[in-house]
């Protein structure tokens, strides 16, 4: 922890819905007062509000898993989906009014959602930084002033802005854009919105001159780009921005692949088709396959038996495991460092594109992941996949062509890095600075 680090403590509330609202504050861990809270645990809820919480999280799993369902699955999908929708952007009008959604969020917790969080900040006056909006909310019902909100999507519901969203007192650290511009139509005023950018775990970074990342990302460039279509027309631009001396490159390793499922699970059955047919490829040594089950042990036990049909020897296939979400969290920030291509769902992990990784986009789950698509494709860090089954041959197609190596620069470029620094700031000096630099925006 650094001596800046050391100056900042604040309460750290996440929830366990999925993956994306831990990955959000576990960059956050050293500035947690005690440890990060997880609303709704055991530890922080009593019998009635855990059951309050466990509803709200089996309906998620719910919704995440119902698709996959032959005949039923995607039109009892798309009836739930619409319970939590997001409302098309355009044309631009006022959606502050409060929607059904923002109304059975409040009625939630008048009835005790989020109580065992607002008893544990009650023991020191210390700012509360939540990554999901009922704690936010339920600490701005109850009068709490220094309230943080992370926005972990590229848009979001109405469900995440209060009743009145002008009298509210939260503060929303939003990853691109396209969020603020979302909250801004909910009511909350400029003031309330810093576009931080999602926060990113610093030992992939490195440091503020992101010194890690750049030596990281050159090296990525090199194998993401074996025809040398990329590098002809970009090398004076990639020198300028990671330095000359990061780009000298080096094979040290494989071109490698990380495929990752949702925190529910979802979708684990297309890491089976992208093994099965980079099966020869895995064999001659030309690509590595990270298959990440998240903390999901039937997912983990899923992919082992991938691998012991595909690759009975050799060690091409990897499985991405944790017993814990903080052993996981810290196992995924360690691969992803000489991952070249991430292949997942528009999750949260569309955010991981500012660290020079192109995205291969399974199908979206939820009108969230949705619009987290489109600001992907905007900024052309993020390619839909084609057939599963053929990924040995349209992916390398894409690699050869030197789309891939484009992609990773788009998002390098034009997807914020710095997160966790910009929540830092904020904490400490209750403002964010604007920068200059296009790395540091």
């Amino acid at each position: 922890m650094t001596e800046a680090e050391e100056e900042i403590k604040a309460w750290i509330v996440t929830v366990d819905m999925g993956l994306g609202h831990q990955r959000a504050t576990h960059p956050l861990k050293s500035l947690a007062e005690g440890e990060i809270i997880t609303a709704g645990s055991e530890k922080y809820a009593d019998e009635a509000e855990r059951r309050l919480w466990d509803r709200l999280r089996q309906s998620y799993e719910f919704l995440s898993r119902i698709r996959a369902v032959p005949l039923i699955g995607k039109p009892l999908f798309g009836i739930l989906d619409r319970i939590q929708n997001i409302p098309s952007f355009y044309p631009i009008r006022d959606l502050s009014y409060p929607s059904p959604q923002v109304k059975l969020v409040k009625r939630y917790i008048d009835k005790g959602l989020a109580r065992g969080v607002l008893e544990t900040i009650k023991k020191k006056p210390l700012p509360i930084v939540s990554s999901h909006p009922v704690p936010a909310l339920a600490a701005d019902y109850a009068g709490y002033s220094r309230n943080y909100c992370i926005v972990a999507d590229a848009e979001i519901a109405r469900a995440w802005v209060a009743m009145d969203p002008r009298a509210s007192r939260i503060h929303y650290c939003a990853p691109c854009g396209r969020a603020v511009k979302r909250l801004k139509t909910y009511g909350v005023p400029d003031e309330r919105i810093f576009l931080t950018g999602f926060p990113l775990p610093l030992e992939v970074l490195g440091d503020k001159n992101l010194s890690t990342l750049k030596k990281d990302f050159a090296q990525r460039l090199y194998y993401l780009d074996p025809e040398n279509r990329f590098w002809p027309l970009h090398h004076v631009n990639v020198q300028y921005f990671l330095g000359k001396g990061n780009c000298r490159f080096k094979k040290e390793r494989l071109l490698t692949l990380t495929y990752a499922v949702g925190g529910a699970g979802a979708q684990k059955e297309i890491g089976y088709q992208i093994a099965q047919s980079m099966r020869e490829k895995l064999r001659e040594n030309r690509i590595r396959l990270n298959l990440v089950a998240g903390v999901r042990r039937e997912v983990r036990d899923y992919f082992n038996e991938v691998k012991r049909e595909i690759l009975p020897e050799g060690d091409n296939i990897s499985v991405i495991f944790g017993t814990t979400k903080d052993q996981y969290f810290n196992e995924f920030a360690r691969v992803i460092r000489t991952t070249d291509i991430l292949w997942t769902k528009p999750s949260e992990l569309s955010f991981y594109s500012g660290l020079g990784i192109p995205i291969i986009m399974a199908p979206p789950i939820g009108s969230q992941e949705e619009f987290n698509k489109r600001w992907l494709m905007e900024i052309q860090a993020g390619i839909p996949q084609e057939d599963p089954r053929y990924s040995s041959q349209w992916l390398f197609d894409l690699l050869n062509e030197g789309r891939l190596a484009e992609s990773a620069w788009d998002g390098f470029l034009k997807a914020r890095k710095y997160g966790t620094y910009k929540i830092m700031e904020i904490l400490k000096t209750g403002t964010m600075s604007r920068e200059t630099s296009p790395l540091k925006r």
